[in-house]
Formats: C-alpha cells, sequence, structure tokens
C-alpha cells in the first residue's frame, strides 16, 4: 500500500511474520488492497477512529526499517584483543536476506513498498472491532511510537565537531560500530578501531577511509583498549586527557562525559585529495561519495550528524554495512591459520566465483586480515573487467603493504609489474591471456602470501581456464563463492582437478595398469573452501547506476588521470590544457590488440585514444615513418597515456600521460586496446573554441557495423557435451 509522506518519522522493527517469502507478502498485500476503498480517508469522518489509524499508518509510510537481530562480527584478530564473540544464530527462512554489496548488489528500492508491516493492520482490525466507526474513541491519542533501533543509534553516536579547526572527535564504546557513507581521514588517538578487518592502533598513521555507493558501506568498530595493564581509571583518565587536546571546553565536556575505561576516541578530518576534486568536477559523479538511492528512499542517514562536517555520513545500524555468511568467517579464519602455520608462510589462495558473489571484497576483507600479521601481501589481478589497482584490461602483479579502506578506483596505484591486455574480457583471445598470466608468474617472489583474483566467467571455456590457473599456479586454497540453490559451477574439489580438462591443460596421466588401488599415491593438492553469499541480490545485476561495471571501469580510468591534477587546491584542469610530450614514431612502436585494422588506418584508430605505454626487450628503429608490429607482444606495461594528436610532417606522436619523464624515457611501444576514454573527459573542456576534438553528433547506428558485437561466452568444448568430463 502506497501512503503519503509525513513529517511524522517513527521507527520500528519488523515483526517475526513479517519476514516471509515473496509470494506470501504479495498474496498479502493483494488482501489488503482488496480492502482499502472502505478505509480512505475521504469516506469516513475525520474525527472517527478510523481516519485516526489510517493518518497513523500514512505517518509510517516510508520509514520502514528492516532490520536484524544480531549483525555478523568481523573475522580477524579483534577475538583475540577481546572484542565480543561470534553468534551462530542461523536467519529465519532459510538463507539470510542481507545489506551487504560488495562491489556488488542491492535489492530494488521499490520493493520496500510492499513491505508493510502486519501489526499496523492488525491493531486497525482491532479497533475496529471494539470501537467500531462511531467516532466514540475519537479522543483517545494514538499510542506513542517507540524509538526501536535507529533512534536508538542516533543517541549512542556520540561525536562532537570543532568548527574552527575543521575536524571531528568520535567515542566507541568497546563492540560499537559505526557504518557510513563518505570519505574522511582517520586517526586511531586511544584504543584500537577495525575498519573491513584491518586494525588501526594509537599511535598509528592517519588512513583514508572512502565509503562510496559502488560498494557496500565501511563501517568503524571499536575492538578494545590495548593498556590492559593499566586500571580502569587511569584509562578513562587517559582518553580524556586526548579529548581535551583535540576540541573546545564545551564541546569536549559533552564528550568527555560518555568516556568509559574501554572507550575508543577515532579523530576524523576532512579528506582532500587530487582524486577527489577531480570527480566532484564531473557533473555525473558530483555526488559520488553521498548516500545510493535505496538509502535515500529508506531515510537510514542521520544528516545533521557532527560527522557531517568533515564527509561523513552515518548510516543507522550496523545492519546496513559488510554482513558476513558464517561459511565465509570460516574461510577467512582458515586462511588466516594458513598463513601463521604453514613452514613458509606463503600460501598460494585463488578466489573465484560467478559475478557478483563478493569475490572482491573477501579479497579485500582477506588483506587487510593479513596485513595485520604480515608486512605484505602479493597480489595477481586476473580479472580484466573488475581491476583492483588498476585501469581495466590490465594483468598484475602487486605487493600490498597498505590497507585496502575503499573502493577500487580510491587505490589506483602502480603494481610491481604489469600487462597490457587491452580488452575487459578474455574470450578473444584466451592463449595469449594464459601466456601473460604466465609471464607474470615468473616474477613472483614467493617470500609472501598471494591472492588470486579470478574472472566471473565461469561456464564453459572460462571455466577451462580456471581449472588451468588452478594447475599452473599450483595452488593450496581455493575458495568457490556460489549464491542461492542453484550450482553455478562445478565443486572444485582435488578429485574433480584429476578428471577435469582445461583449455591448455589435460588431466594428470592415469596410473599404469596392474597397480592396485592401495599402492597407488594420492595426490595432496589443494584445500576447497566453499563460501556461501547470503547478502541481498547475490549474483544478480544491480539497476543502480554506480553498480553498473562500465561505470566502475570508467572510475578506475578517471582516477588514473587524476594524477596529472596538482597535488595542491588548485582549479581542475581538463585534458586538454595539460602540455603533451612529443614521442618520434621511428622510436615507438604501435600495435593494436583487439581486432585487426589495415597499416594506412592505425593512426586514424589511434588518435585521441587512450594507449598502453610498454617496453619491449628489443630495440626499435625505423626509416622516419610509424613502425606497426604484426603481432601483439607479451611484455611490461609502465603506464597508460592519451594519444593527443599525430604529426606526419614531422613524424611526431603527442602523448599526455601522468608517468614521469624517467620512466617514459623507457617506452618504446603503445598497444592500443578496446578499452575507450571515459566520455566526460572528452565532453567536459571548458574553454574551446568551436566544436570541441573528437566529438561529433554526426554518427548513425544504422551503418553497417556501427553496432556492438555480441559475443556469448557460455560456449562448451566438445568434451562437456553430453553429461560431463571424461
Amino acid at each position: 500500500m502506497k501512503v503519503p509522506n509525513s513529517s511524522m518519522k517513527v521507527w520500528r522493527r519488523h515483526s517475526g511474520e513479517a519476514r516471509r517469502t515473496k509470494k506470501k507478502k504479495k498474496k498479502h498485500l493483494s488482501n489488503h488492497r482488496a480492502t482499502l476503498p472502505c478505509m480512505h480517508p475521504q469516506s469516513v469522518s475525520p474525527d472517527s477512529t478510523l481516519a485516526q489509524k489510517y493518518h497513523q499508518l500514512a505517518a509510517k509510510g516510508h520509514t520502514i526499517l528492516k532490520r536484524l537481530k544480531n549483525s555478523a562480527k568481523p573475522v580477524n584478530s579483534a577475538h583475540r584483543h577481546g572484542s565480543p564473540p561470534e553468534t551462530n544464530e542461523k536467519p529465519r527462512g532459510g538463507v539470510a536476506s542481507l545489506c551487504h554489496t560488495n562491489g556488488s548488489m542491492e535489492a530494488d528500492p521499490q520493493m520496500d513498498e510492499y513491505l508493510e508491516d502486519e501489526e499496523d493492520w492488525r491493531s486497525l482490525a482491532q479497533s475496529l472491532l471494539h470501537n467500531g466507526a462511531d467516532g466514540s474513541a475519537g479522543s483517545r491519542s494514538p499510542p506513542a511510537a517507540q524509538p526501536d533501533g535507529p533512534e536508538e543509534d542516533a543517541v549512542q553516536l556520540h561525536a562532537e565537531l570543532d568548527q574552527g579547526r575543521s575536524r571531528a572527535v568520535l567515542v566507541l564504546h568497546q563492540g560499537q560500530s559505526l557504518t557510513f557513507r563518505g570519505r574522511s581521514l582517520l586517526t586511531c588517538l586511544y584504543g584500537r578501531v577495525e575498519v573491513l578487518g584491518f586494525t588501526i592502533e594509537e599511535g598509528q598513521q592517519p588512513y583514508p577511509v572512502f565509503s562510496p555507493p559502488t560498494n557496500c558501506p565501511l563501517t568503524i568498530t571499536a575492538v578494545g583498549n590495548s593498556t590492559a595493564s593499566k586500571t580502569k581509571k587511569e584509562r578513562r583518565l587517559e582518553a580524556k586527557g586526548i579529548i581535551r587536546k583535540y576540541l573546545p571546553s564545551e564541546s569536549r565536556k559533552r564528550l568527555q562525559s560518555q568516556v568509559d575505561s574501554e572507550s575508543c576516541v577515532v579523530l576524523l578530518e576532512p579528506l582532500d585529495t587530487p582524486l577527489t576534486r577531480f570527480l566532484a568536477s564531473l557533473p555525473e559523479h558530483r555526488d559520488l561519495f553521498g548516500l545510493s538511492s535505496k538509502e535515500i528512499v529508506e531515510q537510514c542517514s542521520i544528516l545533521d550528524s557532527p560527522l557531517s562536517g568533515v564527509g561523513l555520513i552515518p548510516l543507522r545500524g550496523s545492519e546496513h554495512g559488510l554482513m558476513t555468511s558464517q561459511s565465509y568467517r570460516n574461510a577467512m579464519k582458515t586462511l588466516v591459520n594458513a598463513c601463521a602455520e604453514e613452514p613458509d608462510g606463503c600460501p598460494v589462495i585463488l578466489i573465484c566465483g560467478a559475478k557478483n558473489t563478493g569475490k572482491s571484497t573477501f579479497n579485500r576483507h582477506l588483506i587487510n586480515t593479513l596485513l595485520n600479521h604480515t608486512a605484505s601481501v602479493d597480489y595477481l589481478e586476473c580479472d580484466l573487467g573488475q581491476t583492483e589497482f588498476t585501469p581495466p584490461g590490465c594483468l598484475s602483479l602487486s605487493s600490498v603493504s597498505e590497507p585496502l579502506l575503499g573502493a577500487p578506483f580510491t587505490h589506483q596505484r602502480l603494481p610491481q609489474h604489469m600487462v597490457y591486455f587491452g580488452e575487459s574480457s578474455c574470450e578473444r583471445d584466451l592463449d595469449r591471456y594464459l601466456d601473460s598470466l604466465k609471464f607474470l608468474w615468473r616474477l613472483y617472489s614467493q617470500e609472501t602470501p598471494i591472492i588470486i583474483n579470478t574472472m566471473g566467467w565461469v561456464k564453459g571455456f572460462g571455466f577451462q581456464v580456471l581449472v588451468d590457473l588452478i594447475r599452473l599456479f599450483n595452488v593450496s586454497h581455493v575458495v568457490q563463492l556460489s549464491y542461492g540453490y542453484t550450482t553455478q559451477c562445478p565443486s572444485l574439489t582435488p578429485a574433480f582437478l584429476q578428471s577435469a580438462h582445461g583449455w591448455q591443460t589435460r588431466p594428470p596421466a592415469q596410473p599404469a595398469l596392474g597397480h592396485e588401488l592401495g599402492e597407488q599415491e594420492t595426490p595432496e593438492g589443494h584445500v576447497l573452501l566453499t563460501v556461501q553469499s547470503e547478502f541481498e541480490g547475490a549474483g544478480t545485476t544491480s539497476n543502480m547506476m554506480y553498480h553498473r561495471s562500465n561505470i566502475v571501469r570508467d572510475l578506475a580510468l578517471l582516477a588514473y588521470f587524476s594524477q596529472l591534477q596538482s597535488p595542491d587546491p588548485e582549479p581542475i584542469r581538463p585534458l586538454h590544457c595539460f602540455t603533451p610530450y612529443q614521442v618520434s614514431m621511428s622510436a615507438v612502436a604501435m600495435r593494436v590488440t583487439h581486432c585487426e585494422v589495415a597499416p594506412a588506418h592505425v593512426l586514424y584508430a589511434a588518435n585521441g585514444s587512450l594507449v598502453g605505454l610498454c617496453c619491449l626487450e628489443e630495440k626499435v628503429g625505423g626509416a622516419g615513418g610509424p613502425v606497426l608490429l604484426s603481432q601483439t607482444p607479451i611484455c611490461k606495461c609502465i603506464g597508460f597515456g592519451v594519444l593527443r594528436g599525430v604529426d606526419m610532417a614531422r613524424g611526431l606522436y603527442f602523448l599526455v600521460t601522468p608517468v614521469a619523464p624517467p620512466v617514459l624515457r623507457q617506452v618504446n611501444c603503445l598497444l592500443l586496446g578496446g578499452i575507450m576514454l571515459p566520455h566526460t573527459l572528452l565532453r567536459v573542456q571548458p574553454g574551446v573554441q568551436g566544436e570541441k576534438p573528437y566529438i561529433t553528433t554526426d554518427y548513425s547506428f544504422e551503418l553497417s557495423g556501427a553496432g556492438k558485437m555480441k559475443v556469448f561466452k557460455g560456449l562448451l568444448r566438445r568434451e562437456y557435451m553430453g553429461g560431463g568430463a571424461h
């Protein structure tokens, strides 16, 4: 039932009976719709009980929250430090419907219109039975609403803002958490807090935290005090003394009254970087660090919080943050123990699963948790579309020593080794894809744990490539994520790998005839950890703008080119304002990676496009004209640039790139792939006289070949047809 908005805000929990299946909810709703005409407020006296009950329900229409009784606790060393124990309570109705989105999906906001509370309808029916419609109870005031959950969370938010210095101090009691949107610079002044698995202690450096609607909101959780040797009074006085240094008199006194012996004190400051300023200058990304459309509809934020002055928007309740299943927590514990217990401490961990099952969030959570125990973690990126540290279309090997406290576009960095594949998917050239990964794997030092991120393509050829990766990299642990009750791909057990066919590999040789089973040596294989993704929207495609894969890829590219901006707070400069580098055509070779282009048209295709800056082992030389390669090389890539122009008369390329000149001198190859520049870089060019360069409106999709070619990635090889591998 849709009811008009009202200024009265009543927050309450859904009753247990309201947590039913979608089919029962729709049936229940249809039954009520049949009785709605007799309940319209214009059909009864305004003084009657019926009209009062109707308006009381109308005041509650758009402020119903869907809450869980218990939120799952993060899995890391926080439990060892004294955080509350984990709960094993199973959700009702089978698979839990959680609000975690990992890179990730959220439910359609319009579905909330169908979630009416049965208690309201029951109380309405009872009032009609007992009071009738004669208005005898018209003077009776409606019962006061209980501020269950959200209002309680708002009261427990203990923070004060120092407007003069643009900073806020937050006090969290042990086990208390704050889920938020926005961005800020976080410093732990006293105690210890945890953000996405990483523990931040007093005395450590400030850490930037980013919580945009492209991912599930971040949560700051207090995990106790590290000075257990001191008395409670001493710890309380220390915390109060720290607050005294950062707040003026009045706000300091209010916050000090909330401090106890186990409190954690956090300093939050505005975060202003070239990345945030550059993205804010683009019209379509001005609200990137605000609320998602679903969060706006649910009114789950606290807009008048003191933290709003430093760029954070608190969310009511912790159920909006990362919600993990029991299998998720068990896998996390097993992997942390494997890194601590193995003799060399260097397990090879491969994360796989279908699209939108939580691989990226699991990777970040695991990396942050491992950084609590080790100095660095290696990361092999095998996903061309949803890369973690680089623009899309790259395969890379990175050494991670800092926590990942935000979406991928907030921590773009140059990896140790990188290969530019040039496409967001590998189905056009699987052999070059695997050969590129082999090239990177030979550079792995095997001195630190390594996490291998894989594609969400787990059917047909994609599954065969996944089998190849497990065999080629000698994987010790496989984390396989799935969702729902359907099977996305076969379980990757060691026994299954003994008979599975890969794209480049084949099953191991069978034992010779005559050997008895008892004499055969069973291969040790890998450890398989299955994780059931139970967050809301797992495995589905979200309809929210910032969850679309192309938007996420564009954000990664925009973040990379934000390095062109000045680190000082200066006005944002568009792409055409930067002075390009001049590169001789005879000094660099060029190759189009994703399709065949006639040699006479290569420079037309490359002009105004994104190119990978690569280094060939052999020397490149020409006679003054462009040097074109006949095959796509597998070589090191050191960055990216925009080929702004081509001067055929002088034989020069004009290149705009954030790569420093000393490193740029190593480049002798330009690779042009299918990764396109974000259109906003070309559209937002203030100060251009006449028509903007590289933009035209004289284009027709009716031309032959003008549309995008669709590629079906679910093809099966012959050995997979007819019931299984053999």
